[in-house]
């Protein structure tokens, strides 16, 4: 371990050198993919603010490709560690006139610099299982939250056994180049939920491709 660094210090390192590797090409080679996902966790978000809208955080806010997708009356933040992603991200803003985006800002997920209590949903597309620590990120998740707001997740779920695991297995090297876990379990999100107390999880629906992924919705108490 080089020196002054700790493990989490060097996860995050790697995941944002694999991103800045990907943002040029990552709208062209996971935009289709991951398209159904994303249209989905905005409707869940917007659901989650009520008809008159709300403020929402979107965490691996990435190349802002999803912001687009929001209607006019929500406010959006976006965070990202990797500073090549929102460079794009930015860029998007600027081209279609987003105003409804209040910041772009280079953050960690597990220390966001906002005060408790702040926003109406997080969202976090395809990110949790690219921390190095989900937990404490979802801790972060639930601080920033107003009582009674939402945590919208989409993220592959690893299968228990059967023939998707197998094809997981299979994947896991090129999962691992863009900070996945492919062997990460619901229990985990489950036992998470168990030891906060001030969450509940209050929908899983398995997304395609083929069910790998899963929108996985979280109220505050």
């Amino acid at each position: 371990m080089q020196a002054g660094l700790d493990n989490s210090t060097i996860a995050k390192a790697t995941v944002a050198k694999a991103y800045a590797r990907w943002a040029p090409v990552y709208d062209l080679v996971f935009g289709a993919v991951f398209d159904r996902g994303r249209r989905a966790a905005i409707a869940a978000a917007e659901q989650g603010c009520g008809p008159l809208g709300g403020r929402i955080l979107e965490v691996g806010v990435g190349t802002g490709i999803s912001l687009t997708g929001y209607r006019p009356a929500t406010r959006l933040i976006g965070v990202d560690y990797s500073e090549p992603m929102l460079r794009k991200a930015k860029q998007r803003v600027r081209e279609h006139k987003l105003a409804n985006v209040e910041m772009l800002a280079v953050m960690d997920a597990e220390h966001l610099a906002f005060p408790g209590n702040c926003f109406d949903v997080v969202v976090a597309q395809y990110v949790i299982t690219a921390v190095p620590n989900p937990e404490a990120t979802l801790d972060e998740f639930v601080r920033v939250l107003k009582p009674g707001g939402e945590i919208v997740l989409i993220n592959h779920i690893g299968a228990e056994a059967g023939l998707r695991r197998a094809f997981e297995q299979g994947f896991a090297p090129l999962a691992r180049r863009l900070g996945w876990r492919p062997e990460f379990r619901f229990g985990r999100l489950t036992d998470w939920v168990a030891r906060h107390g001030g969450v509940r999880v209050i929908e899983r629906r398995a997304m395609p491709p083929l069910g790998h992924f899963s929108l996985i919705r979280f109220a505050r108490a």
